[in-house]
Order: structure tokens, then sequence, then C-alpha cells
């Protein structure tokens, strides 16, 4: 059964306490002392287990994606459009949207105990770093919404990739691949789609073919939608992973059929 299965059940053993548990337990509904594992079912599962690191990265991505939100001190229609995206992508049925919506508001409260989330989260995940830049990528993309970084949501961006374990020249090259990301997906102008193909990729204009096989097959093992899945990305999120793999190969494609 899956992890929104159990949720669904009623099998509460094998949540999460801490914060995430918290929060999780606020947009079920549900207040227990000390975090769900209070009560419910004895299939507890340990840490690492898909299943429990699939409930972290959902409670997670959608209160982190609140708090971002609210960060530059007003949520644009941009990043509630970019929310609402999500969840259409992860074609959520109407409990999990309102569970999502709920954790998106929890985000958005001054409160909001992002240091603990955090850690509980990289620990949750048990070093997968795919999963970790993957739910990076959701969040930079929530900053970049409305087409750009200001100050202080690039200075909270460099702290959430810290206590991740990333260092500032990783989530420059990801803050790069994701404006490339954008502007590939948006542009209609062949020669500046060119130029985003490349920075999608992580690549400089000048890349050689070698480089640029390289970086395509390193940017689709990253980002298999399988592979992540396996990792604990929820299933409701393959699509994103998905989409994602195929704007890194129509880069790619697009990067080959230019002859450079």
């Amino acid at each position: 059964m899956s992890w929104w299965g159990k949720l669904a059940g009623g099998a509460f053993g094998f949540m999460l306490g801490g914060p995430l548990g918290a929060l999780l337990g606020v947009a079920l509904g549900n207040y227990f002392d000390g975090g769900l594992n209070a009560i419910g079912s004895a299939e507890a599962l340990g840490h690492g287990d898909t299943e429990r690191v699939q409930t972290a990265f959902f409670t997670t991505t959608f209160s982190v994606m609140g708090y971002i939100a609210k960060s530059d001190g007003h949520i644009s229609r941009e990043e509630i459009a970019l929310a609402e995206r999500v969840m259409e992508q992860m074609r959520l049925s109407p409990r999990q949207r309102q569970v999502a919506i709920d954790l998106f508001n929890e985000g958005r409260k001054d409160n909001f105990p992002l240091a603990q989330v955090l850690g509980q989260f990289r620990r949750e995940a048990a070093r997968r770093s795919t999963l970790l830049q993957m739910f990076l990528e959701i969040i930079v993309a929530t900053a970049f919404a409305d087409g750009q970084i200001d100050p202080r949501e690039r200075e909270l961006l460099q702290s959430i990739a810290s206590r991740l374990g990333f260092a500032p020249r990783q989530l420059d090259q990801l803050l790069g691949r994701i404006a490339g990301e954008a502007r590939f997906i948006s542009t209609e102008s062949k020669g500046e789609q060119l130029r985003a193909a490349y920075q999608l990729l992580g690549l400089s204009e000048g890349a050689g073919a070698t480089e640029v096989k390289k970086a395509y097959r390193r940017q689709m093992s990253q980002h298999h939608p399988d592979k992540l899945v396996a990792k604990g990305l929820p299933d409701e999120m393959m699509e994103i992973a998905t989409r994602k793999t195929q704007e890194i190969k129509a880069a790619y494609e697009l990067i080959k059929a230019s002859g450079k």
C-alpha cells in the first residue's frame, strides 16, 4: 500500500514524529501529543523506509513552498499558480489536494519551524542526494515563479541548500539550470531557446559534444522517475520528474541539431 493509502486507511503507526509529524497532523485535522507516532497501527517503519521518506517529502515540499512564497513579504499569483500546477501534475485526489493546501498554509505562518523541518527531512532522506536535489529544485522554482529571485529569497535559498548539505556553488548551478529551464519552455526565439538549452544542462554555449553528452546523461540519471521513486519520491510526483527528463532530452536534441 502507498504512503497515502496508509494515511487514508488510518494506519498512523508508520508516520513521522517531530515537526513533520506535527505539520501533517494539523493538515489532516488530527492533533496528537508528541506527533502521530502516538497512536494507530503497530506497523511502524524506521528511518529510510520508502513510505516514510515519501511522507516526509510530501510534507516538507508543500510546507516549505508556502514558506518560500511568503518570504518576500507577499505571495504572488505566479507562486500560487506554481503550487497549483504542482498539485495538478501530481493528479492529487480532492483529499490529498486539501492536505497539500493546508501544508502550504502552515508554511506561511510566522512561527513555521524551517530549520527543524529541514533537519528532520534531511535525516529522513538518509543521504539520498538526488531526492534532496529534486526537493531543492521544486523550492527554487517556487522562488523563481515570478521571474526573478530577490536578495531575501536568494539568502533564504542559500540557507535551505546549506541545511540540506549543498555547497553555494551547487546552488548557483541549480539556479542557473532552473532559469534556463524556464526560458527554454517559455521562449519562441530559436536562438534564445538554444542558449537556454545549454543553461538547462548546466553548460556554457562553447561546450563541446562530449561535454554536452556527459551533462545530458548526468541530468537524465539524476531525474530518472523510476530511480527517484525508488529513493522515496512520492509516486504522485513521478509526472514532475518525467516532465523534467522530457525537457532535458528536448534541450539535448536541440543542441545536437544545431551542429554546435
